[in-house]
């Protein structure tokens, strides 16, 4: 059972890994750019996220599946806040740049582009919905704790900041789609679920980007970083995934919780280290580092949790 499952998860890592090597060698042809990178990001951030949300939550209203969500948001809410916890404690180095760093990358998880396409191939559109569920939570936690962390600087934290986020106005607008139990025409919803199927080769690309400029040589190197991928891949997600199967809770959202938080460390760290003017180099280390290591991590622990259901 745990080998076949493996196999299965294996493979289709491995078709994402195959898009990120495409990306790495786009990347060190010069075909795409750092501008072309971000203009991608841009795209994913502002059209395709807000549509994977609307596509995922275009399904028949019960309070049943209502009660879901709010245990969903919730559970994905906890885990978020006892990876803050840990995070502090493990990471108390007096090199506040060093430390913001490695705290930010333990914490958030690359959830919205490496695990809503492994999400919906493995578990189907509820495994799309569930982690779009934990994607609309993390947003609200990154643009909120995650931004004033990163910078300290309470001015940078705003309503407005968060409320105007794409992934969290395509979360409420999807919301109130689905509590109106509104379906959207065809003529709407069709053109809505492909560009919602872009939100797995376009983030591929630019992971595959990202690496082609890593320095693999300082990734490996690091012992900050090694300390990172091993909490970020390994301990987060057993805890969070022991934890919610023994409580009883949903096998779709268990699993697709667990894609979540087996993920590598999210991009984001790369961008806030930057604007905030924190370590850089390391970010970009802990990033690539997480992100190669995962392809065996994610496999490893997503067929362990599911092979303990029936």
């Amino acid at each position: 059972m745990f080998l076949s499952n493996f196999l299965i998860i294996a493979q289709q890592v491995a078709v994402l890994f195959i898009l990120i090597a495409v990306g790495f060698l786009c990347g060190k042809k010069g075909m795409i750019t750092e501008h072309a990178s971000k203009v991608m990001t841009d795209i994913v951030l502002y059209v395709v996220t807000p549509c994977v949300m609307v596509s995922a939550f275009q399904r028949e209203f019960s309070f049943d599946t209502l009660y879901i969500m709010l245990i969903a948001a919730a559970t994905a809410l906890i885990i978020l806040v006892g990876s803050i916890l840990l995070a502090r404690l493990v990471f108390r180095t007096k090199d506040i740049g060093r430390r913001k760093v490695l705290q930010f990358a333990l914490i958030f998880s690359n959830c919205g582009f490496m695990s809503l396409p492994l999400q919906k191939e493995l578990l189907g559109d509820d495994g799309w919905f569930f982690g779009s569920i934990f994607v609309a939570v993390f947003n609200i936690v990154v643009w909120s704790y995650g931004l004033l962390d990163m910078s300290g600087d309470r001015k940078q934290l705003s309503v407005k900041k968060i409320l105007l986020n794409p992934g969290i106005m395509g979360a409420v607008l999807a919301t109130v789609l689905f509590v109106c139990n509104v379906k959207l025409p065809p003529i709407i919803i069709n053109p809505v679920t492909h560009l919602a199927n872009l939100n797995t080769p376009i983030p591929m690309l630019v992971i595959g980007y990202y690496l082609s400029q890593a320095s693999f040589k300082k990734a490996f190197s690091d012992k900050g970083s090694y300390f990172a991928s091993i909490f970020r891949l390994l301990v987060i997600p057993l805890i969070a995934a022991f934890t919610m199967y023994f409580l009883g809770m949903h096998r779709v959202m268990t699993i697709a919780f667990t894609i979540a938080c087996a993920a590598p460390t999210a991009a984001t760290t790369t961008m806030f280290a930057a604007k905030f003017d924190r370590n850089v180099d390391l970010s970009v280390s802990v990033v690539a580092a997480t992100t190669v290591l995962s392809l065996i991590t994610m496999p490893l622990i997503v067929s362990l949790i599911w092979s303990l259901y029936p």
